[in-house]
């Protein structure tokens, strides 16, 4: 195997002159590994205004697989080394074990196309699930078919350096504790999975010249910001080594002249020709970039869109250009992702008429605020409406940050915690994700997420994926179950101010026994409950007590005859 692999990297480091191009490849990974980046460096002779820009030069590697499929992988420009010889890369994630054969082909103005000679790799099966995909309203599914649901939270950006919070300036500007080291493997280390960030002039600024308002980047002329560049990439890798999975909010990005753009409103960004293709060519740069990665689950053009849409409210842009805009970025999307990664966009919370309904957007979400008793219902209506799996993206007890939330902090922490588990029992394929993630991680509600994600393991390992909604009653709590498989899942929330004694009635056939489990997830403790009734139609739990603004979730296991 050693002697093979050494062939295969002499054969990558070779030169090969193509009609009056140069294109030399060396392959960095000794021994490619399934799902697992396999980075390939390239130099080219060739002379450009902007290698940025596919209308003027295109790089891709064609790739064909061990079963014979062929695929096109986007690459990407790194640096000129010198004259007229430019350094560009590729980096693949292969989906399947054996021997792949792959050329280096330039597309010059779209016509004029040189094509470097057949070289080989090999590739070793690995333990890595692979990527995400939807699979229904209620779970993702990974490659190997295992499916996945995620425990969210928006974790949209580190500290900045100056922070617009009112009563929360100086806890948002901790940046030695609230930057991504800390808060992803607090978050991990807590029972997440999920988590969404954003790409903004903030954070990840890649595409923006300087005024970052966050130490971490370094102003800079060139075309994509370095430090911005390796911060992502840190961030990538990072997730990886956490077992995270990403929704990356990409946003509009630096479009304006005065940044890297081509247009000088939020209307012309949507409507002109010139800031269209100048969009494709950022995205067509983050997939060669980062697309290899297993845990970049989603890609989420817009955070509100609606809210764009309505900057002048006196002169909305047309909802039909916006609609427009995501049919023509996420087609594009799939057909330059050859991992078929998760398309997703979202709003605030006015609908854009088609927005739902574009065929290239795989998920739906909206973000809901003083208002997250609606959230099962909100999720249901959707996916009924619409055929496909609804997120919420974003949800709090309040989402003005000019009010101090300490004064209704109690409030806050409920609802944090109702909201979760509303996401869990409804047909979503990752629970609501919540805002304001430094003043939760402050109050100490990280640690919240270990019972969500421990019952999350459970539902997905009785059910393999299968979930059916059942109608639980319990007075006049929230209350609501699922069935997965065998084992049936009830969750409840006092809503009241006062403590609640209520019967609870669950749906069950075939006149099963069970044994039912009590799982308090704030204090972490867990109790068999052996007051139970039966009916041929019904597990009953008589006069159980639930405190004010307290929940509880039941377990019940069917018992062996």
């Amino acid at each position: 195997m050693k002697n093979r692999i050494f062939f295969f990297i002499c054969l990558l480091s070779m030169s090969i002159s193509i009609y009056g191009q140069i294109i030399k490849s060396s392959i960095h990974t000794t021994q490619p590994e399934q799902y697992s980046k396999v980075e390939v460096d390239i130099e080219l002779m060739q002379k450009f205004n902007n290698p940025y820009m596919q209308e003027e030069a295109a790089l891709d590697m064609l790739i064909v697989t061990p079963s014979g499929k062929e695929q096109v992988l986007p690459c990407y420009f790194v640096s000129e080394k010198e004259r007229n010889i430019s350094c560009w890369k590729a980096r693949y994630a292969p989906q399947e074990s054996g021997l792949y054969q792959y050329k280096i082909q330039l597309t010059k103005k779209g016509k004029k196309k040189t094509t470097s000679k057949a070289l080989n790799f090999e590739v070793v099966k690995s333990k890595n699930p692979g990527f995400l995909h939807a699979k229904s309203d209620w779970i993702l599914e990974f490659d190997n078919g295992c499916p996945f649901r995620g425990i969210g939270e928006n974790i949209c950006w580190e500290s900045r350096d100056e922070d617009d919070s009112k009563f929360f300036k100086q806890l948002h500007e901790k940046a030695e504790l609230y930057n991504y080291d800390y808060l992803l493997t607090e978050f991990a280390k807590n029972g997440g999975n999920f988590f969404r960030t954003w790409m903004c002039s903030w954070n990840l600024p890649i595409d923006y010249k300087s005024s970052f308002n966050n130490v971490r980047y370094t102003p800079s002329d060139e075309y994509y910001n370095p430090s911005a560049l390796a911060r992502m990439d840190y961030l990538v890798e990072l997730s990886e080594s956490l077992d995270l999975y990403i929704m990356l909010t990409l946003g509009q990005g630096g479009y304006l002249t005065r940044d890297r753009g081509v247009v000088d409103n939020a209307e012309d960004f949507f409507v002109s020709k010139k800031a269209r293709a100048w969009y494709k060519n950022r995205l067509r740069y983050i997939v060669a970039r980062w697309g290899y990665s297993t845990s970049i689950a989603m890609w989420e053009f817009f955070n509100e869109v609606d809210n764009v849409q309505f900057q002048n409210k006196n002169n909305p842009i047309d909802g039909k250009v916006i609609a427009d805009w995501h049919d023509e970025m996420s087609t594009y999307m799939k057909q330059i992702d050859l991992y078929r990664h998760i398309v997703t966009t979202s709003i605030s919370h006015r609908d854009i008429e088609g927005l739902n309904s574009i065929k290239n957007i795989d998920i739906n979400q909206k973000h809901i605020y003083n208002n997250t008793s609606s959230i099962p219902a909100e999720i249901e209506r959707y996916v009924q409406e619409f055929g496909k799996p609804y997120i919420i993206g974003e949800f709090s007890r309040e989402w003005d940050w000019s009010k101090n939330f300490d004064d209704f902090s109690h409030e806050m922490d409920v609802d944090f915690k109702r909201g979760v588990w509303y996401g869990l029992f409804s047909p979503t394929p990752v629970t609501p994700m919540s805002w304001w993630w430094e003043y939760f991680d402050a109050r100490g509600l990280t640690p919240y997420y270990r019972k969500v994600r421990e019952v999350s393991d459970r539902m997905l390992a009785a059910g393999r994926g299968s979930f059916e909604s059942l109608t639980v009653k319990a007075g006049t709590s929230h209350a609501f179950g699922v069935k997965c498989g065998e084992e049936i899942f009830v969750y409840l929330f006092n809503p009241e101010h006062a403590t609640l004694i209520t019967n609870v009635i669950i749906p069950v056939s075939g006149g099963r026994k069970y044994k039912v489990q009590a799982i308090d997830p704030t204090m972490l403790v867990t109790k068999d409950i052996l007051d139970i009734n039966y009916t041929s139609s019904s597990v009953n739990l008589k006069e159980i007590i639930l405190g004010a603004e307290k929940e509880v979730i039941y377990i019940l296991t069917p018992l062996t005859e």
